[in-house]
């Protein structure tokens, strides 16, 4: 098909202009490297950036239909039951049995196992998860089939394409053959593709679960996900749902204390997909607005640049005009210039984000969802392009604008070193952007500084430093441990074989650690609760042995520490935080008091200690919970078993250590695996880690619009001050000293920086809101941050403007006047 002849003349016409452009560049070559460099660091930033979003956020999770797709969780306002949690199987009856807005349920519950198979022996992440989840998901297995109804007495577990090709070396044969998962066979009947990682790409595999037998209503473990019906929402299921739930005392009983919970129990429904992502699409969406901005300041920077070359060709300009060149082909002609300047930036930008992405990757939280699928791929090199052009128009429409509608007969008249007024004052303006963009990165990371130095400053009731901890999985059944005193002695052997290695001062276990697992929850009876028939307190739970209280710093207020015991006593102690003392006898000497698990009947146990609180989640929680520490053993063998709990050991070589340690494990018990191996440091700045991360970020992006600004700033100066050599040297002539010439340029940047400064606390004012729920301890408008982050880019822009000052307070009077 023949082309027509106005696109053809066109297309030769474009052609033209980018091959004069890039000759012209070719000349200035200073000139050239510093735009394109200034465009290469900020696309590649935005390259990068935009990379990890599109792999972590915009990417799709492989689910048919995903927008039905809801996650169903719980909770209850108002009562003593903190944020959400999760529902209990009576809940997946009822809502599966009788919700219309559902098309179909699936019910899972994630946990860490031992998983053995041939000489291969780990501790994986598995999830128990009814057939249904699948059906709901509407997925497929690449081999085998999935779980059904009809396994509900056997024994059936799907794998995960990661656990099949490094474990089974991707043999299809697998299917059928067992797979012991904690302590029990599993026969593999099927095999997940590479994409699938549900509820998270941790899981490695997914056993047969299903509800049988009588439901004990209480137990909030499960997470449900769900399929909504063709014409359902959100409101509408969380509506139905609601509903069903308060029926559920009446069909399941329940103690007063679930009784109430039911009368204050909300549904949670959410988009499953903003679950699987988790809390960390925020951040990542102001780290890519973060470094837009960047991008908006080096295009400011660019104009700049573009504006003095375009002012030193205006004569160049008027003769084309004068030639008959319209207005519109001398906007392309200057346009080709920027165009040519944004390739070569982006090309560079993807150089940049080629190399920045494993270091931005490894930097990155650890929770953070598929960050093992961030790479370049062609959405991110289109997204650049994309970029590229708009820098392109950003830089280069107003310089090209401003200098194709000119005046003729002025332009060739005018001396090519005079400057109008109004380009002066779009130069200002640019800087004005650079500024306040800069200020608004410099407030926001000061605000995550500020953060960050608060967490820091939380004492989370335990020691951070010098202290390791550890799990090992050895195999029950091979070294007989079955009850309570064969477990505690078992672990009190590893112990003592710890403690005497060289450098380490104590050792102690506890069932679930804290910043990592946290620990459960359970009501707690007192005498006064049993005899008023009042609703027990919510309280936390955890199981401890050896030396832990001292190994882990945490103060005694009152009382004693356990002794040292394997064996089961009628007479149980625990020890109790202060504020479980405060709560279950206010005002009242908790030593001698007694308590037990609500509704257990099972014997009372006396508090012999009291100890400070500790945080369990993370430091950003409101208040410690309150916690109750049960001794390894109860009253009988089978009251309760610690089977796996958390080593922690206090050493200066807490860094150091593991090796040795996991050699003693290896020489024990050689089956066992090792896996959750930490120090305490490590565990405290992972729990920060989403916002250091940002803050980091942000430092960066801070910085780099800090640098352009001022050397935006800069340039202008330099720039204006060479335009006013003839002035500056009749006012030296006539008497003015070197001083008065360095304040006169100086007053002159540090204006237009100080509009820059306000404008900037405008924005940073409306824009730092968005920070609010990453920061802590600060509010989103601190004045002193927002003070202090303004004196930063004031004295900045001191600096940026003394060069030029200094430099024009040197010239020579008689040069001066005598240049042209």
């Amino acid at each position: 098909m023949e082309i027509p002849a106005r696109l053809r003349a066109l297309f030769e016409a474009l052609f033209t202009d980018l091959r004069d452009a890039s000759r012209s560049l070719r000349r200035s070559p200073g000139f050239a490297c510093a735009a394109v460099v200034t465009l290469a660091v900020s696309i590649g930033a935005n390259t990068a950036i935009f990379t990890v979003v599109e792999a972590v956020v915009l990417a799709p999770f492989g689910f048919s239909e995903p927008d039905r797709l809801v996650a169903i969780r719980a909770s209850a306002p108002g009562s003593d039951v903190r944020g959400e949690i999760g529902v209990g199987a009576e809940f997946y009856v009822q809502y599966r049995e009788n919700a219309k807005t559902l098309e179909d349920l699936g019910m899972l519950q994630t946990a860490q196992t031992t998983v053995h198979a041939g000489t291969q022996s780990e501790r994986l992440f598995i999830a128990a998860a009814s057939p249904s989840v699948f059906s709901t998901l509407r997925v497929k297995p690449i081999i085998g089939r999935l779980p059904t109804d009809a396994d509900e007495e056997a024994e059936v577990a799907v794998i995960s394409h990661w656990l099949w090709t490094t474990w089974f070396g991707g043999d299809a044969s697998i299917l059928g053959k067992p797979i012991e998962v904690s302590g029990r066979l599993r026969t593999v009947v099927g095999v997940m593709g590479p994409e699938f990682g549900f509820p998270n790409e941790r899981m490695s595999l997914w056993m047969h679960d299903q509800v049988t037998g009588p439901i004990t209503p209480g137990n909030f473990d499960l997470v449900l996900v769900g399929r909504m019906a063709p014409g359902a929402n959100h409101q509408t299921v969380a509506a139905e749902l609601a509903t069903l739930a308060r029926r559920l005392p009446e069909r399941f009983g329940g103690p007063p204390a679930y009784r109430q919970f039911i009368e204050r129990h909300v549904p949670v429904v959410r988009a499953l997909d903003e679950v699987l992502i988790g809390s960390i699409a925020r951040p990542l969406w102001i780290l890519l607005g973060t470094v837009g901005i960047v991008l908006l300041v080096a295009c400011a920077n660019v104009a700049n640049l573009l504006l003095v070359r375009a002012e030193s060709r205006k004569r160049d300009v008027a003769v084309r005009r004068a030639l008959g060149a319209g207005r519109g082909g001398l906007i392309r002609w200057q346009m080709a210039e920027a165009a040519v300047l944004a390739v070569f930036g982006a090309a560079g930008g993807v150089l940049l984000a080629w190399i920045g992405l494993p270091l931005l990757v490894r930097a990155a939280p650890e929770n953070i969802p598929r960050l093992s699928s961030v790479a370049l791929d062609s959405t991110a090199l289109l997204f650049t392009l994309g970029v590229a052009a708009a820098a392109a128009c950003v830089s280069g429409l107003l310089p090209a604008i401003r200098f194709s509608g000119s005046n003729i007969l002025d332009d060739l008249r005018q001396s090519t070193r005079v400057a109008s007024r109004s380009s002066h004052l779009t130069r200002q303006a640019l800087v004005v952007v650079q500024t306040a963009a800069a200020l608004v990165l410099l407030v926001a990371s000061g605000l995550l500084t500020q953060s960050v130095r608060a967490l820091n400053r939380v004492d989370p009731g335990f020691d951070i430093e010098n202290i390791f901890t550890f799990q090992v999985a050895p195999d029950f059944a091979k070294r007989g441990l079955t009850d309570a005193p064969s477990f505690a002695q078992f672990h009190y052997a590893l112990m003592d074989r710890l403690a005497a290695m060289p450098g380490v001062e104590s050792v102690g276990v506890v069932d679930r650690l804290p910043l990592d697992e946290g620990a459960a929850a359970g009501r707690i009876a007192t005498r006064r609760t049993e005899a008023s028939g009042a609703i027990e307190p919510l309280v936390r739970l955890t199981f401890t042995g050896g030396d832990y209280f001292q190994t882990m710093g945490i103060r005694l207020l009152k009382g004693s520490y356990f002794p040292r015991s394997a064996n089961p006593t009628n007479d149980v102690r625990v020890i109790v935080s202060a504020r479980a003392a405060n709560l279950l006898w206010p005002g009242e000497d908790p030593i001698g008091q007694v308590l037990r698990r609500a509704g257990s009947g099972t014997p009372w146990m006396t508090v012999q200690g009291v100890v400070e609180d500790v945080m369990l989640a993370n430091f950003r929680e409101e208040a410690p919970q309150p916690l109750v520490y049960m001794p390894m053993v109860g009253q009988t063998a089978r009251s309760w078993i610690v089977g796996t709990p958390a080593y922690v050991v206090r050493t200066a070589r807490a860094e150091t250590i593991a090796p040795e340690i996991r050699e003693v494990i290896r020489q024990i018990m050689p089956e066992a695996p090792m896996y959750r191996v930490f120090t305490m440091a490590g565990l405290a700045a992972r729990s920060m880690s989403a916002l250091s991360f940002t803050m980091l970020m942000l430092a960066i992006a801070s910085g780099l619009a800090l640098i352009l600004g001022a050397v935006g700033l800069y340039g202008i100066l330099s720039y204006v001050v060479s335009q006013r050599r003839k002035e500056i040297g009749i006012r030296m002539a006539l008497g003015a000293q070197a001083a008065a010439v360095r304040r006169l340029v100086v007053a002159q940047g540090v204006r237009v920086a100080m509009v820059g400064v306000a404008v900037g606390l405008i924005g940073a004012f409306a824009l730092t809101r968005v920070l609010a729920s990453l920061l802590f301890g600060v509010a989103a408008i601190d004045l002193a941050t927002f003070a202090a982050m303004s004196g930063v880019m004031a004295g900045v822009a001191l600096l940026a403007s003394y060069g030029p000052a200094r430099r024009a307070s040197g010239a020579n009077p008689i040069a001066a006047l005598r240049a042209e």
